[in-house]
This record gives C-alpha cells, structure tokens and sequence, in this order.
C-alpha cells in the first residue's frame, strides 16, 4: 500500500494558540481511520489545513503523492478530496436526485448545466444506490431525516468521485437504526476510496473501526487499533476522564 494522505510536521498557530502543534500522520490508500480526541485536540483544524480551509504555519500536507501547500480549496476538491461537516449541506427544496446530480455536474462545463439532461448518470445511479436513498429519489431533501441528510451528502461526494472522504461527526445526532446504516455504508464506501472520520462515538468506534488516531493538545498522542487505543491509560485519562477501571470496554 502506498499514502494516500501524509502530513509532516504540521502546525497551526492562532494568534499564539498552537491548535495544532508538530503533528506527524499518514493515511494509506483504501483505509478507514477514525480521528479521536477531546475539544479542542486539533482534529477540526487538521481536517480544514487538508482541505484549504485552514493554512499552516508551519509543515506540508501531501495528497497522493503531490503537495497540497498552496493551493485553494476548489483545487483541492478538484484533485479528489471531499468533505462534509457537522452540519449537513443540502438544498432542501430540490430532490435527493435533483441534490445528487447538482454535485456531480461539478467537473462539467458551465454551458452544459443549462442543457436537460436525459435520464440518470452512472456516478448518480451508484450514489443512490450506495447510500440506500434510491426508493427516496424524488422527495425533498428537506422532508429526509437527519440520518438520510448525512447519507445524502455522502452520496453527493460520491457523485464527484474522489480519492479521500473526510467526515466530521457523521453519526451525530442519529438513532441507533441510523448509526448502524452509517457504519455499513463507510465500511462499504472505503472499499473503494480512502476514508477519515472524526467521531466522539466510542461505541460507534468500537463496532467499526479498525485504525484510530487520538490527537490532545494539538498533538498525536497514540495511534493503534481500537484494542490498543481502548487499552491505554493516556486515552482513558485525556480523552475519556476517566480512571482505567472505568475506560471504554467495560459497558459503562
């Protein structure tokens, strides 16, 4: 396997505040990792420096071997990188379908978006059905619930292909029903593309991932699989509170 995301040296200082500070990762192609951490670790940063949003102050972010450092955040999208946030964006009064093929006709030439389009594209078609929103094609996005929003707007990354989904709290707010359909549908997506979620779920972490990195202070404090991080007093203190008769793994 070779990286599909790494990140050397990286940190982000807000007028003194080091949110991020001298942060080392990599990511290799076809991985699932889940980004943990408490308030404030750095993870939200971290994922706005890779995606533009956010620029370094100092240290490199390489994407699939190219250098990110310069670059704005069409550019990136462009290059394979999607993202979706806390708060889902959808356009509510157009239809799954409608929301669907917006996304995708974004590489299109603007002239070819006035023309009609006949039928459904490939990359729609899959979209829906990953997702599980094709018997929900034609309704509004707005009637969707919160669970079917976030699938949503996974759906619409996936109409524009991209190499690397980045997802911040995708099971927020969910139902147990919509945690479990959530899991499956990253289990299925990272299959085919490289995924990062940032997550405070730790059942949800439990049940579905594999590789996790915790960050604290602005800084990667272990990165292992769920055993080892579940496992070690560092994460049971920083990031959960609590004392290591009491961490993650004993149903409480």
């Amino acid at each position: 396997m070779s990286p599909m995301i790494e990140v050397r040296g990286l940190s982000v200082v807000f007028d003194g505040f080091r949110a991020i500070d001298g942060i080392d990762l990599t990511v290799e192609k076809g991985e699932l990792r889940f980004l943990i951490g408490p308030n404030g670790a750095g993870k939200t940063t971290l994922i706005d420096v890779i995606t533009g949003l956010t620029r370094p102050t100092t240290g490199e972010v390489v994407f699939d071997g190219r250098s990110l450092a310069g670059l704005r955040e069409h550019r990136i999208v462009r290059l394979g990188v999607g993202r979706t946030f806390q708060t889902s964006v959808v356009f509510e009064e157009l239809s799954v379908l409608e929301n669907l093929d917006l996304a995708a006709s974004f590489r299109r030439p603007l002239w070819s978006l006035t023309r009609r389009r006949r039928g459904i594209s490939d990359a729609v078609a899959e979209a829906l059905e990953t997702t599980g929103l094709k018997e929900l094609a034609d309704r509004p996005a707005g009637v969707l619930s919160h669970g079917q929003r976030q699938w949503l707007e996974i759906g619409m990354l996936l109409t524009q292909s991209p190499k690397l989904l980045l997802l911040d709290e995708p099971v927020a707010g969910m139902s147990k029903d919509e945690r479990e359909r959530t899991g499956e549908l990253l289990t299925s997506v990272a299959n085919d593309h490289t995924v990062i979620v940032i997550e405070h779920d730790m059942e949800f972490l439990r049940r579905y991932a594999s590789q996790v990195t915790v960050l604290h202070e602005g800084k990667v404090l272990i990165e292992g699989s769920v055993d080892q991080v579940r496992d070690d007093p560092r994460v049971q203190e920083v990031y959960l509170g609590r004392k290591r008769s009491d961490a993650v793994g004993t149903g409480t």
